[in-house]
């Protein structure tokens, strides 16, 4: 029913119309099988006006529309412009600002800034994978250098009227596979371990550095490889911590080249986008764009975001 697309050009021809965009929402999202937000019934009956529905149960005979229960609910911007939004946001390989896509579709900042904020949520894993086979595991620190820092910061941080301001974040990659990345309030074995647990199969190989915190990983898997980079071992045979490693990289050069600045109360938001793209990376750009409409149920709303 609708012309394939191969690029963004292609995109912003096949849906310039607002209408087009609701009815390939729909396609996505219903595939065929219009479903009621409100209780669930199948078979609605469509009105007039060609994309509100009114539900058929007696009990319930609501309109709503294929926006209503996913992110582009309440929204003022139009489909076509979201519609761009989500393929520039998932086809750069280290996403967009705000600012620059205002300048793209032609909104405020605030408004694109809440909108990548939704595309956020669009993307965000349902329901975590259990990583098999072997799994890479390590961490790092998001917030900058602070000898990179104003000199008035630096100086607090001397004097001890200034701590650390860098959050830890767990990385987990099962080869040739799905990265986890998640937000932690330390690095500890106590805060580390039930992740671990609860996201690996117990019959995996775990590789990691030498750090004390994985001490003790080898009784409960069925092998625990420690690369010491301490001594400057970079990788026993086939087993190495570079993939996980790869996608730190990735993490932090979106946020210093494309975000600048990532507040600790987000930065979750923005290491499942980076997720998201790494996962995807086998997937063309227009697939890519596909799987997150797919994605758009549940809404996010301006107040709890910023709660």
């Amino acid at each position: 029913m609708f012309p394939e697309f191969r690029n963004l050009k292609e995109l912003k021809g096949r849906f310039s119309d607002d209408m087009v965009c609701r009815q390939y929402l729909e396609e996505m999202i219903w595939q065929g099988d219009p479903v009621c937000p409100h209780c669930g019934k199948h078979k609605p009956y469509k009105l007039k006006d060609g994309k509100t529905y009114r539900c058929s149960n007696k009990t319930c005979k609501k309109d709503f529309t294929i926006t209503v229960g996913t992110v582009f609910e309440g929204s003022n911007v139009k489909l076509t412009n979201w519609f761009t939004a989500i393929y520039l946001a998932t086809a750069n390989k280290k996403g967009i600002s705000s600012i620059q896509l205002s300048k793209h579709i032609g909104v405020t900042q605030r408004t694109a800034w809440f909108m990548l904020h939704r595309i956020r949520e669009m993307v965000r894993p349902k329901q975590l994978p259990v990583l098999k086979g072997t799994v890479m595991i390590d961490e790092t620190w998001v917030g900058g250098k602070e000898k990179n820092k104003s000199k008035h910061k630096r100086q607090l941080f001397a004097e001890g009227k200034r701590w650390d301001e860098k959050q830890p974040v767990f990385g987990m990659i099962e080869k040739d596979g799905d990265a986890i990345l998640t937000v932690v309030p330390d690095a500890t074995s106590d805060t580390l371990r039930p992740i671990i647990n609860k996201l690996i199969d117990p019959d995996t190989i775990i590789v990691s550095d030498g750090a004390t915190v994985h001490q003790g990983l080898k009784d409960v898997y069925t092998d625990h490889i420690v690369i010491n980079h301490a001594q400057g071992e970079y990788a026993k045979g086939p087993f190495t911590t570079n993939h996980i490693e790869s996608v730190f990289a990735i993490l932090k050069r979106t946020v210093l080249g494309t975000y600048h600045f990532v507040s600790k109360k987000h930065l979750q938001r923005y290491c499942e986008e980076t997720g998201y793209r790494f996962n995807t990376r086998k997937l063309n750009d227009p697939d890519r764009f596909k799987l997150a409409l797919k994605q758009s149920r549940g809404r996010l709303k301006y107040k709890k975001l910023v709660a």
